[in-house]
């Protein structure tokens, strides 16, 4: 008789993180709700969530053993032990000879999941100091490096509140298919129903949000900044902004003024390709909005001028008193921050590039490996994450990897990063241990999540805090057993106590720090629930966010003082499998957040001032010779990250097609379900076409997520585009170096016979993974 049971979760494929519910009948996942208690969501999901199953119960793709690359370029099959040991020997001799940044490590954690990263920081800071890749500093770190100007620190970041605001502006995403905030189409929903609400869409495709906007702005793409600055000086110029707020709040409000002042509005809003009547009916939607919330992404974050787009993007509701009030941006606290902030001077040694928010840009991945200095990366550590396929210029960072004197993948399947590895160590899928994000963006309250495993681990496999820790032991670098045996009993009987001891033996030893997270795991964790033991990690979180902030904990529902009141955080976030709300607060109580010693928001960015100067309108005009701007990575139906490797999963747009406007689709004379080779001067991908008429003329789209490589009988078979074939490290960003993805300059032309041919073989094949 079949047993059916219902546990609570959440999504992992956007980072949204929306509570689900999860029907299981005998070990398998069968059904996926929204989960109305999630204080968060409350029961909205979207209809990717409900494909999980294509993660949870796939098991052909898994992996179940340590694996070994032998002398001819295959792998082997080794113990646990064995690779342990081996690899803390190999890691041994690339501290030996490596200077201090000689050890990379990638990923660390998805969308759905951050423990592989705490317990992988663990291994790199007793490696040295060398940089950290993450798929945030592929798209986020202009965004950041702006806050760390603006408001004190890197991460100190912004959010919006879309559910409360008289008027939304959505620049540079589709929430429709890509979420980025909670309950998205019921928000958008609610604004194209209700009167006194409205929208401004700023992007050049007519999105599915679009349609419900009051006023789409489809600008030419890649002129984001030009638009952006000519709504700022029009503002000014119609006395928009919000001199008392400014007054009070802000520091350098005249310098900007002065800059604005500056601005050739019809030179850049014709660059943009936006008439002077749509301009200033979007600026008399701003100036008489009661309350108004920028939303803004990648659209813009991967776009031309991405840095000073992000600067401009807050100008816009910065200048206008938009910020720390119902309805508008603000700042969210943190349960632990997500990224750090990194210090003048803190840099790769091996390539001179500034570290924002402690991260190093992947676009430098390959430069930091195939360079002499002395500092270069020799060994790397890449954990749940793709950087074979998802990093700027696969054939480089293919080549980098390879020459690595040691590469280790920690994953669940069979990457394309994963079949260039040394090593590839088998994790838990997501499901099958405990986990959580730090996605938790929400404000004034905010909501953590910690989720208990829903399936046991498949045999072979192990959670990736096993698995670091199992490296730090056999490193040597873990503290005498006595100290652990001492924690561990104090752990069970006097929590106080063992804090006390706890703190002691990291001031006595301050390179324990850096392994803090694997001896909570190896002395607290024992005295958590069964399997639980990861989850200690939090237990410092939870008391020092009591600590910031206590009365917006307390806010929250908590009561006690001191310890006591981090102590019952902790307990209620494993405990509550739903969420917990962890700060709630006032909006104006969120000032205290802001870094600067003054409290202010500091507007004058003398970079950005001298960008905004430069910004030529002559650039706009595309290259003849490659005409078609291409979104490489657009949001569709059915594309999220790279966790689900299961390709069945897709209900639609199987082969990840190029969306191409109808006029640019004929005068390339191309067919609707045709093939179409896109060429840059990096190389060239064929590809199945489809018409879109959303799209603005000279704009082409591919998605993300495909291109991943899986065996069949007859051969190795890739399924979609592997996008970054035909991208270039250096179309990117001069200050975080995230690459332009969004503004690929392309074109297009029809493929030989062969190309097609051969394609068509590949759909074939192809057919054995899809079914």
């Amino acid at each position: 008789m079949s047993e059916t049971v219902t546990r609570k979760s959440a999504c992992i494929l956007c980072y949204v993180n929306c509570g689900i519910e999860v029907e299981i009948e005998d070990g398998v996942m069968k059904r996926v709700r929204g989960d109305k208690d999630n204080p968060k969501s409350l029961g909205y999901i979207c209809q990717k969530a409900g494909r999980l199953p294509y993660y949870a119960n796939d098991r052909a793709l898994r992996l179940t053993s340590p694996l070994r690359r032998t002398k001819n370029g295959d792998f082997e099959k080794i113990s646990w032990d064995v690779a342990i040991a081996e690899i803390a020997a190999k890691l041994h001799d690339v501290r030996a000879v490596g200077g201090t940044q000689a050890f990379g490590y990638y990923g660390g954690g998805g969308q759905g999941s951050v423990m592989g990263g705490v317990f992988g920081q663990a291994l790199r800071g007793v490696m040295g100091s060398g940089p950290y890749f993450s798929a945030v500093s592929q798209e986020k770190t202009g965004d950041f490096w702006v806050n760390g100007h603006m408001f004190g620190a890197h991460n100190i970041h912004t959010a919006e509140d879309v559910h409360g605001a008289e008027l939304t502006i959505v620049l540079g995403c589709n929430p429709w298919m890509a979420n980025g905030f909670v309950r998205a189409r019921d928000a958008m929903s609610a604004i194209g129903k209700d009167p006194n609400r409205k929208m401004i869409v700023i992007d050049p495709r007519r999105t599915e949000v679009a349609d419900l906007a009051d006023l789409h702005l489809a600008l030419r793409p890649g002129t984001d900044a030009f638009l952006l600055g000519a709504l700022l000086a029009m503002i000014v110029a119609r006395g928009g902004q919000d001199d008392a707020f400014l007054a009070a709040r802000t520091t350098g409000w005249e310098e900007v003024r002065t800059e604005l002042a500056k601005v050739p509005v019809d030179a850049w809003l014709k660059a943009a390709d936006i008439s002077r009547e749509q301009a200033e009916s979007a600026v008399n939607m701003i100036i008489d909005a009661a309350s108004m919330t920028v939303r803004a992404d990648v659209g813009v974050q991967q776009s031309r001028n991405s840095t000073l787009n992000a600067y401009l993007e807050k100008l816009l509701f910065l200048v206008t008193g938009n910020f720390l009030k119902p309805g508008c941006n603000g700042l969210h606290t943190w349960l632990a921050p997500m990224w750090g902030h990194s210090r003048p001077g803190s840099a790769d040694l091996a390539t001179g590039q500034a570290r924002i928010a402690g991260l190093s840009p992947p676009n430098d991945l390959p430069k930091t490996i195939l360079t002499d200095h002395p500092e270069r990366v020799r060994a790397m550590f890449v954990d749940s994450g793709n950087p074979a396929n998802t990093v700027t210029d696969t054939t480089a960072v293919e080549k980098a990897l390879s020459s690595l004197d040691l590469l280790v993948v920690v994953e669940v399947a069979m990457t394309e990063t994963a079949r260039l590895a040394d090593y590839v160590l088998p994790a838990c899928n997501q499901f099958e241990r405990w986990e959580n994000t730090l996605f938790n963006f929400e404000y004034p309250h905010n909501v953590f999540q910690l989720r208990e495993p829903l399936f046991d681990p498949l045999p072979g496999t192990q959670p990736e805090p096993e698995i670091y820790a199992r490296l730090i032991r056999a490193m040597g670098f873990m503290p005498a057993d006595a100290q652990l045996e001492h924690l561990r009993e104090l752990a069970v009987s006097d929590r106080s106590a063992f804090s006390a001891a706890f703190a002691e033996l990291l001031k006595e030893a301050p390179h324990h720090r850096y392994i803090a997270p694997v001896i909570l795991y190896e002395t607290l964790g024992q005295a958590l629930p069964p399997g639980a033991a990861a989850t200690a990690v939090w237990w410092p979180a939870a008391h020092q966010c009591a600590r910031v902030n206590r009365d917006a904990v307390i806010g929250a529902g908590f009561e006690g003082e001191g310890p006591a009141l981090g102590e019952a955080l902790f307990e209620a976030m494993v405990s509550r499998r739903s969420g917990v709300i962890f700060t709630d607060e006032k909006h104006e109580d969120l000032w205290r957040l802001v870094g600067h010693a003054d409290g202010k928001v500091h507007l004058a960015i003398p970079e950005m001032f001298d960008w905004l100067a430069r910004l030529n309108v002559a650039v706009v005009e595309p290259d003849p010779a490659y005409p078609i701007m291409l979104i490489a990575g657009q949001r569709r139906h059915y594309n999220a990250n790279q966790a689900i490797r299961d390709p069945r999963w897709r209900k639609n747009d199987p082969a990840g097609a190029l969306h191409m406007h109808p006029d640019d689709l004929a005068a390339a004379n191309g067919v609707a379900g045709g093939w179409m080779a896109v060429v840059t001067p990096a190389g060239r991908l064929v590809v199945r076409v489809d018409a879109d008429p959303r799209l603005h003329r000279g704009q082409a789209s591919l998605p993300h997520g495909y291109g991943q490589i899986y065996d069949t009988p007859q051969g190795r078979v890739t399924i979609g585009p592997r996008l970054n074939m035909i991208t270039m490290t250096e179309d990117c960003d001069p200050i975080a170096r995230t690459p332009h993805h969004k503004n690929v300059a392309i074109r297009v032309e029809l493929p030989t016979l062969a190309e097609i041919s051969f394609h068509e073989e590949q759909e074939v094949w192809a057919k054995q993974v899809t079914g």
